[in-house]
């Protein structure tokens, strides 16, 4: 059973930076997704980015390239590095996983496992 546990969260200053964390375990290897979702009350669930294991990254449509995806399979560690931050990107932070490198796009049905994730507060 594949688990996954969010860190780096926490609270800044509008035009700051953060890099979220996600640590994967149980994953199959060579054939994976882990993608990174947003939730805010009153809101749908927002895909921010994916990234399968042949690096293959995609994101979501309102990210502005202000995001960028990554992972260490040395460690199971996907990352989101996020830049020039606004309050509208306040948010929990979840890293989630689906059973298969194709089709890795940040849309939240595709995938089946997710972590408890992490608060992102940006300020004004």
């Amino acid at each position: 059973q594949v688990q996954l546990v969010e860190s780096g969260g926490g609270s800044v200053q509008a035009g700051g930076s953060l890099t979220l964390s996600c640590v994967a375990s149980g994953l199959k290897p060579n054939n994976y997704c882990l993608g990174w979702f947003r939730e805010t009350p009153g809101k749908e669930r927002e895909g921010v980015a994916a990234i399968n294991s042949d690096s293959i990254t995609e994101y979501g449509n309102s990210m502005n390239g202000r995001f960028t995806i990554s992972r260490d399979n040395a460690t199971n560690t996907v990352y989101l590095q996020m830049h020039a931050l606004v309050p509208d990107d306040t948010a929990v932070y979840r890293c989630a996983h689906r059973e298969s490198k194709h089709n890795c796009w940040p849309v939240p049905v595709m995938y089946k496992s997710w972590g408890q994730g992490t608060q992102v507060t940006v300020s004004s």
